[in-house]
């Protein structure tokens, strides 16, 4: 199953209360792409809302069709991910996305890749060039299965 998510993405600052106190956060939503070239390929597609930081945040994914699909929450040490009206959690958020999407997503560059800003994650290699246009792509080719991960942000 090959992971892909289109995500159209519009950027903003809100609050976010992690449990401690409000905290300024990014907020964007759109459509993603993820692959994963495992046996089988994986794919996920669907619409995202992610608010927060690598450290306390919230992403809601959605179906083509618009119904959410799951929705994952993380903050100290908690990861948790509901959908189809249960609740799994996990040791981690690192855990919780690769379970989720086939794929250890690096959740802090992420982040800094949303803003433009260039980060670096072991095996993975981000493209920023067409980031003013509001297009991100990056590819995992370590460790094993490759992934390719695909954003459009709509600003």
């Amino acid at each position: 199953m090959a992971c892909t998510i289109y995500l159209v993405a519009a950027c903003a600052t809100s609050k976010l209360d992690n449990g401690l106190k409000p905290i300024e956060v990014d907020r964007y939503a759109g459509r993603i792409s993820l692959t994963v070239q495992s046996e089988p390929v994986q794919t996920f597609a669907g619409g995202f809302d992610l608010q927060g930081t690598a450290a306390a945040g919230e992403l809601s994914l959605f179906t083509p069709l618009g119904s959410t699909a799951a929705l994952l929450r993380w903050r100290d040490g908690l990861a948790e991910l509901q959908s189809g009206g249960q609740t799994q959690q996990y040791p981690s958020v690192r855990a919780m996305l690769e379970r989720t999407t086939g794929a250890a997503i690096p959740l802090e560059a992420l982040f800094a890749w949303l803003r433009g800003e260039a980060a670096q994650a072991p095996g993975w290699q981000a493209n920023l060039s067409r980031h003013a246009e509001g297009r991100i792509t990056a590819q995992r080719s370590d460790p094993a299965p490759p992934a390719q991960l695909r954003i459009v942000l709509e600003r």
